[in-house]
């Protein structure tokens, strides 16, 4: 584990699906229970270890979690844990009007989608702030067509089913 994290929301959902003490029947990617309990055992260690949540002083990100998941749901627990752990790391996102996050080029031009340009501004300022920026990721294959843009702007990625998301991926490409 890195010494901290700016977890995609896809992470949150799937481990929420695949809780073993309370499933939830939610529409996750990835569907399958085998790569959603992988999604769960990183997101439990993510909980049990020192690694810090990096989320952003605006709230766009937590505000997302909660569109998408309940107070309940194991996805917003851990999140909650984090915080009452002191171990939480708030960061500086700028957003526009619409609540997007703002990047600056090359990054504006590369990230397409909306939601996620205001995880890679917090895994900027991150890194700025304690010199790592990490963005852990599950379903959501995107990640990998920005790889070698975010890499060279210092953000680095962690994709917890990589073996399973590259597939994907690849799919995606060759259609």
């Amino acid at each position: 584990m890195k010494d901290r994290y700016v977890i995609d929301t896809n992470v949150l959902i799937a481990a929420s699906a695949a809780n073993p003490s309370d499933p939830k029947d939610i529409d996750a990617t990835p569907a399958e229970p085998e790569q959603r309990m992988r999604v769960w055992n990183w997101l439990s260690e993510f909980q049990d270890s020192p690694s810090r949540m990096v989320l952003d002083r605006a709230g766009g990100i937590y505000s997302e979690y909660n569109n998408k998941l309940g107070f309940n749901d194991y996805g917003i627990q851990v999140v909650m844990h984090k915080w009452s752990t002191v171990a939480v790391d708030n960061v500086d996102v700028e957003y526009d009007a619409e609540g997007h996050g703002l990047l600056n080029p090359p990054l504006r031009d590369v990230i397409h989608d909306e939601a996620d340009k205001k995880m890679v501004a917090a895994a900027l300022d991150s890194h700025a702030q304690y010199g790592e920026g990490c963005v852990a990721f599950a379903g959501d294959t995107d990640w990998h067509d920005w790889e070698a843009d975010l890499l060279a702007s210092l953000v680095l990625l962690e994709p917890i089913i990589e073996d399973w998301s590259r597939q994907k991926h690849t799919e995606k490409q060759n259609r």
